[in-house]
């Protein structure tokens, strides 16, 4: 009996306001309620997949792995309210406690919403890939960012207001320095605006070869405040939306030839019929080339007299604007123009100078 005395009164003992049996009643409900719930949810995640995997369409096997995590959370936390719950309190830590719950499932559908955005950004790209619509992939970047921040946004709102707190109050309140937070967003709105017209304009895309300014890369990704460049060191540069959008862009990646275009100097002892001959078959030999473009100018002329040598101007493009196919038809058409000139026995000049001495009528050479 003085046992069970002592056991009912070490039972009835409080700690910080908790009775000690309340205290192990909960941790034992915890523990049986994680218990089951371990159990069920392997269980009921395993079924689902099972049964998704044997669907022709992936989209349910990746809503699963979306919601796995949020709702493990969900439930963990629902676990322990109940556990709360059994320690009895009062009905004013009750109120904390289911608020606090509330707060736990706003998050969780956040962040499910947050990952599903995934789904939805894939869906609106294959759609706009099967309506080859440039425009709307440029979009898929943009809408995805602006999801994930809507959804963030939206579930601090409320869960703000699910403690009571009056939002509106809160931004009237921040009114106060809207002046400051107006000047520290200028630049901020300014490379947004900025992205936006990068989008309508289209003058790039990602995965396109440009060049703004004295930077040279390949684009990787279009965000709100900035465009992110690989260069061909592969460092990446970041480069604000307000200033590409007043920037000349050169975009390598929308040409579909490229030029040729230099001189070739040969010599002053060329007979005229030669040079001549050398003018028509260099210009015969472009316009019988495969890799030479029809559709553009295309010019072979003698077009002067240099200091040392008589120079030929050639211009043409080729049918690629592919670097290392353009730069395999350029070495072609050096190769072809270096056998016509040996067919025609002419040389190549290069920079020189003649010294011509003058000599009296008694073959002394004269004095300055």
């Amino acid at each position: 009996m003085d046992t069970l005395k002592t056991v009912q009164k070490f039972l009835n003992e409080t700690f910080l306001n908790i009775t000690i049996r309340n205290l192990l009643i909960s941790i034992l409900v915890l523990f049986i309620l994680l218990s089951v719930k371990r159990i069920m949810a392997k269980i009921l995640i395993g079924t689902l997949k099972k049964f998704a995997s044997k669907t022709k369409t992936k989209f349910d096997d990746e809503l699963i792995e979306i919601v796995e995590p949020p709702l493990q959370s969900f439930f963990t936390f629902l676990c322990f309210y109940v556990a709360f719950l059994v320690l009895n309190l009062g009905s004013t830590y009750n109120i904390v406690a289911l608020k606090i719950l509330v707060s736990v499932v706003i998050i969780d559908i956040s962040w499910a919403l947050y990952r599903a955005e995934n789904i939805f950004s894939k869906a609106m790209e294959s759609f706009f890939k099967k309506k080859n619509s440039e425009i709307g992939l440029s979009f898929v970047p943009f809408f995805n960012k602006f999801i994930k921040s809507s959804v963030v946004v939206v579930g601090f709102i409320l869960i703000v207001q699910e403690w009571g707190y009056n939002i509106g109050a809160i931004i009237t309140g921040l009114g106060i320095g809207g002046l400051a937070v107006a000047l520290a967003a200028k630049d901020t709105l300014a490379n947004m605006f900025g992205g936006l017209t990068i989008i309508m304009d289209r003058p790039f895309k990602i995965g396109d070869w440009v060049k703004i300014s004295d930077i040279e890369g390949i684009v990787e990704d279009i965000g709100f405040r900035s465009t992110r460049i690989r260069t061909f060191e592969k460092s990446l540069i970041s480069m604000p939306n307000s200033v590409i959008a007043n920037t000349a862009i050169e975009n390598f990646s929308r040409r579909v030839e490229r030029r040729i275009t230099y001189k070739i100097g040969v010599t002053y002892s060329t007979p005229m019929k030669k040079l001549k001959e050398a003018v028509e078959k260099i210009r015969t030999m472009l316009k019988e080339h495969p890799n030479i473009s029809k559709n553009n100018i295309m010019l072979v002329y003698f077009t002067e007299f240099a200091d040392s040598s008589l120079n030929i101007f050639i211009y043409c493009f080729t049918n690629t604007s592919v670097w290392s196919e353009y730069l395999k038809i350029r070495e072609d058409v050096n190769f072809r123009i270096m056998g016509i000139m040996e067919d025609l026995g002419i040389d190549f000049a290069f920079p020189s100078m003649s010294v011509y001495i003058e000599k009296n009528a008694n073959g002394l050479q004269n004095k300055p």
